[in-house]
């Protein structure tokens, strides 16, 4: 007897953070029901309406904005965005008929899980980070199930709904040992020499551009090679630096396509402390220093990064102090094989490999199919 039509929409998006777990979950649906239609719904203008479709499945658009701190023409027109947005939503579900709605965070997932809450659908919230936003965190009340990636989420969420999954990663990040071959040749990078990886997420970070600018010199001049993601909007700048250290091992990409690749040959990380990037040094077990965004939603890179920092799993720079201080406390943990190796060891027991997989089933059970 062939299966029932198993049909599941996947919202949110605006950063690669949300992007590349929603994508995870999708290919663990596929996995386990090849047969299944997924339908991603994102913000119109964001990233997830090309990296998506890219990624071989498709998306539809609402006109969803998130609220701007400042008076504004789009602050204005924010509560008839909202509107439209709830509309489209409602229109797309019920043209779709899902047998489950999911929601990643970003702006889209508001919206859509807000209706598929009103209308009875089956729903599930991924909440990627230790401290919930409040979209989330009012959502929860209506959704069936919270899948989280932090201990002690029961203080935002009813208890009974919580399954604690880990943040879900691409699947490409699961054999980084055996790609180290592979990653020199793509970086043109040498073995021999120890190799720094910095990213300030998909969209790059003026703070962590501007302190590698800053500690460059000193690092080359360490025999340190470095692969540094800079952001779109950075990458124009960077020509200088570019032309002056290229020579000499650094490759400053806009966007790092292959990033398991970089992974396998990093042996430190800078990163944003973004939920996604946190899994994924947890994953690749890498030895890194945080730098939490100051400017997120309820300060939650500051909350994951202490998770990693109380467990003796990660260094942490604030925002504030990163271009006095990085470079001192990157040359210092390059140097110290024995506080590498700690962290690296503690970072690795927090990995959670199989969340995708974990949330897959649960969607499908969800489903009653």
């Amino acid at each position: 007897m062939p299966r029932p039509d198993l049909r599941i929409i996947i919202s949110g998006g605006g950063t690669g953070g949300h992007i590349f777990p929603a994508l995870a979950i999708a290919e663990a649906i596929g996995k386990l029901r090849p047969e299944a239609k997924i339908l991603f719904v994102g913000a119109l203008g964001k990233m997830e309406m090309e990296k998506v479709p890219a990624a071989g499945f498709d998306i539809t658009g609402i006109p969803i904005r998130g609220f701007q701190r400042k008076a504004s023409v789009e602050t204005l027109l924010l509560p008839l965005r909202i509107k439209i947005s709830l509309f489209k939503a409602w229109r797309i579900i019920n043209s779709f008929k899902p047998d489950v709605v999911v929601g990643v965070g970003g702006y889209a997932s508001g919206p859509v899980l807000m209706v598929a809450a009103m209308i009875g659908k089956p729903s599930l919230i991924q909440e990627q980070n230790s401290f919930a936003g409040i979209t989330n965190r009012v959502l929860g009340k209506f959704v069936s199930k919270v899948a989280v990636a932090y201990e002690g989420m029961q203080r935002f969420f009813p208890r009974h709904k919580l399954m604690l999954t880990g943040n879900p990663v691409r699947n490409s990040f699961g054999s980084i040992e055996d790609k180290k071959a592979e990653a020199f040749a793509f970086f043109g990078l040498t073995a021999d020499q120890p190799t720094l990886l910095v990213t300030g997420g998909s969209l790059g970070a003026l703070t962590i551009n501007e302190s590698m600018a800053g500690c460059l010199p000193k690092l080359v001049d360490q025999g340190i090679q470095v692969i540094w993601q800079c952001g779109k909007n950075y990458y124009p700048h960077t020509s200088e630096i570019r032309e002056k250290f290229e020579t000499r091992g650094v490759r400053i990409l806009d966007f790092i396509s292959r990033m398991d690749l970089a992974y396998a040959i990093a042996d430190v990380v800078v990163s944003r402390a973004g939920a996604i990037a946190i899994s994924e040094l947890c994953l690749t077990a890498k030895p890194c220093i945080l730098i939490p965004s100051p400017n997120v939603a309820e300060d939650h890179q500051t909350h994951n990064a202490q998770a990693l920092v109380a467990r003796n799993a990660a260094l942490m720079v604030n925002d504030s102090e990163a271009r006095k201080i990085l470079g001192t406390t990157l040359l210092g943990l390059m140097k110290n094989d024995a506080v590498r190796t700690q962290l690296k060891e503690n970072i690795g027991h927090m990995a959670k490999p199989h969340a995708a997989d974990e949330i897959a089933a649960e969607i499908i059970r969800l489903s009653g199919k």
